[in-house]
């Protein structure tokens, strides 16, 4: 598991409901416990050799702050997680939106995958696309600004 699968799981962990999560792969395994600082580093059994650092978990909130070579004015439409973005439904279709696009309310305008789960990223008030922020396919973080949009 790589170092930002770790963290967006632990974000995910963070803010759902669940107060302890266990997974055992092959060559990984991870326990998450709210309330403790238990933490089980990777485990490698292959032949080769590797030291692992222990990671500090902390269950409070993590922050994660915009890429600063996203500059932006006015409103956007922000990730509200970390994960990849897709600007359309699948490689070759048409985009769910594009600059001058009129969306309402709950309009899905892309889909950020996390953890192998497509997740629609729906518009929170009607408005107007003036910019599309971040190429298809990029990583995103929690808070990445995706689309510059005008209010309606």
């Amino acid at each position: 598991m790589k170092h930002n699968e770790i963290k967006e799981l632990i974000s995910i962990f963070d803010e759902s409901d669940i107060t302890k999560l266990k997974i055992n792969d092959k060559e990984f395994s991870i326990t998450l416990e709210k309330g403790t600082l238990n933490v089980s580093a990777p485990i490698n059994t292959s032949p080769v050799v590797e030291t692992v650092a222990p990671v500090a978990v902390s269950t409070n909130t993590v922050e994660y702050l915009p890429p600063e070579d996203v500059k932006s004015v006015g409103d956007t439409i922000n990730s509200p997680m970390v994960g990849t973005f897709y600007i359309a439904p699948g490689p070759g279709a048409a985009p769910f939106v594009k600059a001058g696009d009129t969306v309402t309310k709950g309009q899905t305008v892309a889909i950020v995958e996390a953890m192998k789960i497509m997740n629609e990223i729906e518009a929170e008030f009607d408005c107007k696309i003036i910019k599309v922020l971040i190429e298809d396919g990029q990583p995103v973080e929690f808070g990445t600004p995706l689309f510059e949009v005008e209010k309606l």
